[in-house]
């Protein structure tokens, strides 16, 4: 009887196993599987699209931040060779010799300097080393297309630069040519012309006094160093340009045709000093779309860095 009754239970759970193995899950057990898994999944998937964003949003403002860091070194390296920078008035003075606005685009002068050059085995039939002065300017540069397909509907800073040439020795000549009055291959750029006579002492105020060859044509171009570069107007709410006590702020009103505090200079022109301020848009990294502006709020999208520099080079005199 116990052998029977064990025989038959058995035969039973063998049977049920076999039912629930063939059966597999019912369709209430289904959706709540697939609803578990909804309220499990979501908040994990929102979490992670805010981290990636998060993790995006913290990358632009590091790069905006290396870039306008590493532009202020470069700016402030060369201004350390400057043997005179320009003031307010001395670069409403010289404006309409520097490079007028390329088609498409507005570009401000905001730094004019001159600093010395040193050639190597430029003079003695390439024996010895001499040196030349030279033009730099640092320009902001807006598009005035919002459609730019190389660069961002931000700003952007450009350099640009003209040199003077060789003369050959003991050459007197008011209007010297290339081959015939200069050291071969250290021609000066042309619409530079002659920048200083053999017979002037004082060579400052022949810098401070040039004025562009009307009758050559520059062929040197402007040369991009940093974009995304804050373009927020004033009026937009860009923080105003302010300088220290006894120092001319650049651009001047009357050269400023951008009304931005992106990239802006104070210079103290007796001391060949000057204070440069850069802000970045880390915004126009993210969504290039004009919208991306200053605000209170969004601040820490738009790193600022600023440096006081003292041009240090040697200015000849004879």
């Amino acid at each position: 009887m116990i052998d029977t009754l064990r025989f038959l239970l058995c035969s039973q759970l063998k049977r049920s196993r076999l039912v629930h193995k063939i059966g597999g899950f019912t369709l209430i057990e289904l959706l709540i599987a697939m609803v578990l898994a909804v309220l499990v999944i979501t908040p994990l998937l929102g979490f992670m699209v805010n981290i990636m964003s998060t993790d995006r949003q913290e990358q632009a403002k590091v790069n905006s931040e290396q870039e306008i860091q590493a532009a202020l070194d470069y700016i402030t390296r060369d201004v350390q060779q400057a043997v005179y920078i320009y003031g307010s008035s001395a670069v409403e003075n010289i404006k309409t010799s520097l490079p007028s606005a390329s088609t498409g685009t507005n570009q401000v002068p905001i730094l004019v300097f001159w600093k010395r050059n040193l050639l190597n085995k430029a003079v003695d039939n390439n024996q010895n080393d001499t040196f030349v002065y030279s033009l730099v300017t640092y320009y902001l540069i807006k598009d005035t297309s919002s459609n730019s397909s190389i660069w961002s509907n931000a700003a952007r800073i450009a350099r640009w630069e003209i040199k003077d040439g060789v003369l050959k020795p003991n050459n007197t000549s008011i209007s010297p040519t290339c081959a015939a009055d200069y050291v071969a291959s250290f021609c000066p750029s042309p619409g530079l012309g002659k920048l200083i006579s053999n017979s002037s002492t004082n060579v400052l105020d022949n810098l401070k006094n040039w004025k562009k060859d009307s009758g050559a044509s520059y062929t040197d171009v402007l040369v991009p160093l940093v974009d995304f570069i804050d373009q927020t107007t004033v009026t937009a709410g860009a923080p105003t340009a302010t300088c220290p006590p006894n120092y001319a702020k650049l651009p001047s009103s009357s050269v400023d045709t951008l009304q931005m505090t992106g990239f802006y200079a104070c210079v103290d022109e007796p001391n060949t000093t000057t204070q440069i301020y850069l802000r970045g848009n880390a915004l126009m990294r993210l969504q290039n779309t004009s919208d991306q502006i200053y605000s209170t709020n969004k601040s820490n999208y738009f790193p600022s860095v600023n440096a006081r520099m003292q041009g240090r080079g040697y200015l000849f005199t004879k």
